[in-house]
């Protein structure tokens, strides 16, 4: 054997075979499921756990007295969330340490608590339905709050998709008032604020898992303990807790029971989303939980008794529209903007019609120009 083929040899052993990266769901890897079946099973799996969770949510305020109690049930929540995940890290063998910083923790604690706290306490007072319509358009305070603070500019499929939020938004909730006997604007206040939160944690989330190369299960475990004590003791200095307690004692199926499967359905919800995005993008996620979105107000209108209007459909058409226009603004931003290509198709038709065009003053031309 000569020099140059030992070489070789030696070579080609040493190599270093790349390894897969394998993405488990509940302990189960679904990597090597063919990308087909993998995204129907992913599909599947967001539209029934959020289904069962969006049906549970509002069973559960179908129960008399359960109003004032919103807070309460989601320091239950916390409390399974946080078990939830120690129990997935306990299984799958992971260590229990932290790579975020607690300052940070605190954070998106906070925001997570005002997230699911307020968007609780608004199904007591609010139309369910209308309560998903209005949690479809974080856009809206993102894009406000980033042009006052930040001087952020938008493009003009973004500007149109925040402005059908918007109309589709305030189409929403007059057809609420028109068939709601019981309309509070308190529902709104609530989920409003839950808006606003909801807006800003995702930004703070993304932001510190990159960072700090953070696993899912880790930031639910704590940001969702810490946040349970800082509920629990809202609670205690509002004197809300002890009156929530007597209530639960009474009816502890329709209460505990209840949030048991309805915070296991979020968990699971949450972490099925998160492995859709890992595999097929933020646009495909979004496309798939505003299906289940539009299926969820189905549901509600079918299976709890409640006067429904035409003007339901066109206020959440226009919020629909304006989520895909808004996905599909960010997906080409680094490429044309809508007018320019409206104005590309502009010229395409000059040319094919050249001695008509050309007879325009330049004056005229000049509207087009971006």
């Amino acid at each position: 054997m000569s020099k140059n083929e030992s070489v070789s040899v030696a070579i080609e052993e040493n190599v270093a075979q790349p390894k897969k990266n394998v993405v488990k769901v509940f302990g189960f890897p679904i990597s090597s499921l063919p990308p087909t079946s993998r995204f129907i099973l992913l599909s599947l799996a967001v539209f029934i756990f959020y289904l069962i969770y969006g049906y549970i949510l509002e069973l559960i305020f179908t129960l008399d007295g359960m109003r004032p109690h919103g807070w309460f049930l989601t320091l239950v929540q916390f409390a399974f969330y946080t078990l939830f995940a120690l129990l997935e890290i306990f299984i799958s063998g992971c260590s229990i340490n932290r790579k975020i910083p607690l300052k940070t923790y605190v954070i998106i604690a906070i925001l997570t608590v005002g997230t699911m706290g307020f968007s609780n306490s608004s199904v007591g007072y609010l139309n369910y339905p209308t309560q998903v319509i209005f949690k479809s358009c974080k856009l809206i305070p993102v894009m406000i709050g980033s042009m006052l603070i930040l001087g952020k500019r938008y493009s003009f499929a973004e500007v149109v998709a925040c402005l059908c939020m918007s109309l589709g938004l305030i189409w929403f909730t007059l057809a609420d008032t028109t068939v709601q006997p019981n309309f509070s604007i308190t529902g709104v206040a609530l989920v409003s604020q839950a808006l606003l939160c909801d807006a800003v944690i995702g930004n703070v989330q993304e932001g510190a898992i990159k960072k700090h190369k953070e696993d899912t299960t880790h930031v639910v475990l704590y940001s969702y303990s810490i946040g349970f004590f800082l509920i629990f003791i809202g609670l205690i200095l509002t004197d809300q807790l002890i009156p929530a307690v007597s209530f639960a004692s009474q009816f502890p199926w329709e209460v505990y029971g209840r949030a048991v499967l309805l915070s296991a359905a979020g968990f699971c919800g949450v972490q099925v989303v998160l492995t859709l995005v890992t595999f097929y993008g933020a646009l495909v996620a979004v496309t798939v939980t505003t299906f289940r979105k539009a299926i969820t107000i189905c549901l509600s209108f079918i299976l709890f008794s409640k006067p429904f209007t035409i003007q339901y459909v066109w206020g959440g058409l226009l919020v629909i529209a304006g989520i895909y226009l808004n996905m599909f603004g960010k997906k080409n931003k680094s490429s044309t903007p809508l007018l320019v290509s409206i104005q590309q198709i502009y010229m395409k038709v000059q040319q094919h019609m050249a001695p008509k065009v050309s007879q325009i003053h330049e004056g005229d031309r000049s509207t087009f120009n971006i």
